[in-house]
């Protein structure tokens, strides 16, 4: 008799949890996170200090948590629309607004007390100045404002290495804006490969992404331009002394990759080839950040 209540009991909290957990856009915070890390781990010739590598992950993890969570609370009456994210917490209505405000503000204050007392105020104060910028200038502003809303407000999502760079160290160094160029490089060609493939979404919704105000063709010329300049800034940690020889090869590789995408979605498009070209970004982009930390550690191997 008592076994329905108990089993009511487990999975409702279970279900919320998971609520709150898409709440936070958990794979756009894994590649903030993964980035943040390994900027930490380029700053030493070693490994970093323990404590400021614990924290400083925890900290930014949890801003960025608060930032994904607050991105989908000004997007709720877009993200409700779109075929891609009408299954989020608050376009369902399975969590609240007032809940949903409470819980990212929990998560950003706590991340924003453990950089500042735990680490360093530098990493805290940007590491909000970053987020805010992601959840509120261009969540908030330009993405409604203007189709090179990816462009500008890619910045903000570039910053998670010079964060954790910052962590370890206490101060921003040429080496950490490299790996914050790379990534805003990389945020255009990311980002406009699906707004193609979504494109008609964007324009029932009203966002104007590239592909909506200039047309698809145009988008993917921006696609390959961007690819282009994208394969010669990863060239850079190399031309400057930060990397060696594997990681150029390997970027290189990459890079070539990625080139081809690009230039079939401008002169041999076909259906899903976007959304191809959108997924193969994203391990490109883990891909460039694994292949600098394996180049930077190689020669305690020998």
């Amino acid at each position: 008799m008592n076994s329905v209540p108990e089993t009511a009991t487990i999975v409702a909290p279970a279900s919320r949890m998971r609520e709150f957990y898409e709440l936070c856009k958990p794979r756009v915070v894994m590649l903030i996170v993964f980035t943040a890390v390994i900027g930490m781990l380029l700053a030493v010739p070693g490994m970093p200090p323990l404590d400021k590598f614990v924290f400083g992950t925890l900290g930014i993890g949890l801003q960025a948590l608060s930032a994904g969570a607050m991105n989908q609370l000004v997007d709720r009456s877009i993200d409700a629309r779109m075929a891609r994210t009408c299954g989020r917490p608050l376009a369902t209505g399975s969590l609240g607004v007032a809940e949903s405000m409470l819980f990212a503000a929990l998560l950003g204050v706590s991340g924003w007390v453990i950089l500042y007392w735990l680490v360093n105020p530098l990493t805290a104060w940007l590491t909000l100045g970053a987020l805010t910028g992601y959840a509120g200038i261009y969540t908030l502003l330009l993405k409604r404002a203007t189709p090179q809303n990816i462009v500008i407000g890619g910045a903000a999502g570039a910053f998670p290495p010079v964060l954790g760079w910052v962590a370890v160290t206490g101060h921003m160094a040429p080496q950490s804006l490299l790996l914050f160029l790379i990534i805003f490089v990389w945020t255009p060609p990311h980002f406009w490969a699906l707004a193609i493939e979504r494109r008609d979404e964007y324009a029932k919704v009203g966002v104007p992404m590239l592909p909506v105000t200039h047309g698809i063709d145009y988008t993917s010329t921006q696609v390959l331009l961007y690819t282009i300049l994208l394969v010669t800034v990863t060239a850079l940690p190399f031309v400057v002394g930060m990397s060696g020889p594997v990681y150029l090869t390997g970027a290189l590789l990459l890079g070539g990759i990625f080139l081809v995408y690009a230039v079939r979605l401008k002169w041999w498009p076909k259906p899903g080839l976007p959304m191809k070209t959108f997924g193969y970004s994203i391990s490109y982009l883990m891909g460039i950040f694994s292949l600098l930390l394996v180049d930077h550690y190689l020669p305690l191997l020998s």
